[in-house]
């Protein structure tokens, strides 16, 4: 009599689970590069205006075509700017910081930014490693839930001149899962 209920109890506690993990399709960004698609899960319950700014950038197809400007090898690769060479943003206004203490690590997406902790605007980085140090000092946005491999592919660039790109890799494509066709 006891095992159908624990059989039961251990069913629906799975359907919870999977449910809970089951990616919203309106918090979830595909990426496609050269190399194939990064599938990015977006995190508003940690920084909701910096989700609600990719978003809407995302919507508007501003990061088609934009270059990875700084990959650098081991840390992370940015991209998001408009000039290509990290001094752009949109026309957007600037997002005041939303830091947590929510640890980065492999595949953590976060929002780049000058000196200024509510300076970010459409930069944003993709960290491979050693991110560590930028947890509460840059916003945190979101995560790389497929296709690590992929970005791990980003032309890396040059050590000398701060991870800057000659011919750099591009976001051939960026959609939200729901809009994506």
């Amino acid at each position: 009599m006891l095992r159908p209920i624990i059989a039961a109890l251990a069913f629906s506690a799975s359907i919870a689970l999977a449910q809970a993990q089951a990616p919203d399709p309106q918090n979830t960004l595909v990426l496609e590069t050269k190399d194939g698609k990064v599938t990015i899960r977006l995190r508003p319950d940690l920084a909701p205006k910096h989700v609600e700014q990719i978003k809407t950038l995302t919507k508007r197809g501003f990061y088609d075509g934009i270059v990875f400007h700084r990959v650098i090898d081991g840390f992370m690769a940015q991209t998001g700017d408009p000039k290509g060479n990290g001094t752009g943003g949109s026309d957007l206004p600037n997002i005041p910081a939303e830091f947590t203490p929510t640890p980065y690590k492999v595949g953590s997406v976060g929002m780049a930014r000058s000196q200024s902790p509510d300076s970010a605007n459409s930069q944003f980085f993709i960290c491979f490693e050693g991110c560590g140090s930028l947890t509460g000092q840059y916003t945190l946005f979101g995560e790389v839930v497929s296709g690590m491999d992929v970005v791990r592919k980003i032309k890396k660039g040059s050590s000398a001149n701060n991870g800057s790109v000659t011919a750099p890799d591009k976001i051939v494509r960026m959609r939200l899962q729901s809009d994506a066709k």
